[in-house]
């Protein structure tokens, strides 16, 4: 799904012989239609998995979310949970691996599913409408070039937020081309960052 106003983008994978589903990024605008789609395909949802979130701007983001009936998963509650870093969860005779990917801020997941990795807003470094600096520029490079960058060349990356009117690109792809990363040394990415204008 792709809300047009924010450009955020949510993602439904479900095992449909199963008929269990997870929910990647939701938002708690668009729980009707999530609410219909899930009942349309007769799912049940196991999971809720945020990227990233802005609660602080939000606050009854993640209470809305809760009535999706799953467990919500998010970074800064992962041990209660209790869960942790290269956790598997299943759905169905899927499996959804958690990955902690801290930058965009400061606890980012990112969740590996197949041959595919949903990476929230780490890749979008400026989209983000709630937050358009990096929390945390130093993890952010360190997520991006150590976890991300060593997978695959053809794993596909699935961004949590619209860029130039794309939301899938590969490992390759952004390493070789990615505005921020491609080419740059640790230091240039750091200046880069520190250079970008307070949001307006």
């Amino acid at each position: 799904m792709n809300n047009e106003t924010s450009g955020e983008l949510t993602y439904l994978l479900a095992d449909l012989d199963a008929r269990e589903a997870v929910l990647i990024d939701p938002h708690a605008c668009d729980l009707p239609v999530l609410l219909a789609l899930l009942a349309e395909r007769d799912l049940r949802l196991r999971w809720v998995l945020r990227s990233h979130h802005h609660d602080a701007l939000q606050p009854e983001e993640f209470g809305h979310l809760a009535l999706l009936g799953a467990a919500v998963v998010q970074g800064d509650a992962l041990a209660a949970l209790p869960l942790a870093d290269g956790v598997v969860l299943p759905f169905g005779g899927e499996l959804v691996r958690i990955l902690a990917t801290p930058g965009h801020t400061s606890t980012c997941l990112s969740f590996g599913w197949r041959d595919r990795l949903f990476c929230g807003g780490l890749l979008a470094v400026t989209a983000c409408p709630h937050q358009q600096r990096p929390a945390d520029p130093e993890a952010l490079w360190d997520s991006v070039t150590q976890r991300v960058f060593t997978l695959p060349d053809e794993t596909l990356l699935f961004a949590g937020h619209e860029q130039r009117v794309r939301a899938v690109s590969t490992v390759l792809e952004q390493r070789r081309w990615h505005p921020y990363f491609a080419g740059q040394t640790r230091d240039e990415f750091l200046a880069h960052m520190a250079a970008l204008p307070d949001k307006k």
